[in-house]
């Protein structure tokens, strides 16, 4: 078992800071109502700004929620990586990370005790209103193809988790270039017409309004985990719906994804620091890269409150069903090369 050492984070502070590569598009899928996997644009929504003052509860009992606890593994990214290198000359890439799902299914039902303190929302509803607020705050299509009706009976529609748009971007951190893949939930604007400008994304994301100090403290460690989401995908925008603790909407803030370091740096309680987080990162994606060589199955973990990332090899050899047999036949078929 090799490990990398997260302490002291001291040693991430360097006069020279790791490169970032903007992260590009290279490819996408969707789900759809039906969670049905697609190779198209289906799914991709536009932003319009939802009412205040509307209630995040209302469509509770009548929710359509996905049921994820089956292992998917990363079949729908396989697939649109086959339909992107056959139409390209190189593969795309040839080390493959995907999340343990069991352990996300044990750390969710961690996160969910069966009965909420007195004067809270349970989970679920509290999940329900983070689904609710981007029903209320999304479109099908651009705002002059929508329909007054449509925008206006969008407190009245059954929200549905099911369907998602899912980007799939090339960038890179230090010396480390990435494929990565993510659900990204609306369109500013459009998409433009040069596949090498920026896409102008927005990332819903909902908070409490924060009534005291330590609700500030709460609200600046989330800023943490909307910035890395938004950052990795390239997504410019976030706009969070501040709502009061009975679930309704009050507030909306927009952030602009680059400035949020600088934001926390300068008005917050100084939780985190943005450039320790990619100077952690470039170095934590080098060493791994000199770790795992060669073929099999290997696990990254981190127990809870340790101070190391461990890496194991699992498995000599094979893929541990995470590679699909189709995707392992057009590697095959392409002379694509090796694949862990």
């Amino acid at each position: 078992m090799d490990h990398f050492d997260i302490q002291p984070l001291a040693r991430f502070v360097t006069g020279e800071r790791a490169s970032i590569r903007r992260p590009k598009e290279i490819a996408s899928f969707s789900y759809d109502d039906a969670h049905e996997f697609h190779l198209d644009e289906r799914s991709l929504r536009y932003y319009y700004p939802p009412t205040i003052g509307a209630d995040l509860s209302k469509g509770f009992d009548s929710f359509q929620q996905l049921d994820d606890t089956a292992d998917d593994h990363l079949d729908s990214l396989l697939k649109t990586i086959i339909d992107l290198e056959s139409r390209t000359v190189r593969p795309t890439l040839d080390s493959f990370i995907e999340e343990n799902h069991a352990h996300k299914l044990e750390s969710r039902h961690a996160q969910h005790p069966q009965v909420p303190r007195a004067g809270t929302a349970s989970q679920d509803l509290m999940s329900f209103w983070g689904y609710k607020f981007e029903t209320l705050a999304l479109i099908p299509a651009t705002w002059a193809e929508t329909s007054r009706d449509y925008i206006e009976s969008r407190e009245e529609l059954v929200v549905n988790n099911h369907a998602q748009y899912c980007s799939i971007v090339r960038t890179g951190i230090g010396q480390s270039r990435l494929v990565l893949g993510g659900e990204v939930d609306a369109l500013w604007d459009a998409k433009p017409s040069r596949a090498d400008d920026s896409i102008n994304w927005v990332e819903l994301k909902t908070a409490a309004t924060p009534l005291s100090d330590r609700d500030v403290l709460k609200y600046e460690r989330k800023l943490l985990k909307f910035w890395i989401q938004s950052f990795l995908l390239g997504v410019p925008r976030i706009i969070v719906g501040f709502r009061s603790k009975d679930g309704i909407l009050q507030s909306l803030e927009e952030l602009e994804t680059s400035q949020i370091p600088r934001l926390v740096k300068q008005r917050g309680k100084g939780t985190w620091d943005g450039n320790i987080c990619i100077d952690f990162t470039a170095s934590f994606l080098d060493w791994l890269k000199s770790t795992i060589v060669g073929e099999g199955v290997w696990q990254i973990r981190k127990r809870e409150k340790a101070t190391v990332i461990e890496v194991l090899r699992i498995e000599a050899s094979g893929h541990a069903n995470i590679l699909s047999p189709d995707f392992l036949t057009w590697r095959s078929r392409s002379g694509q090369g090796q694949v862990s």
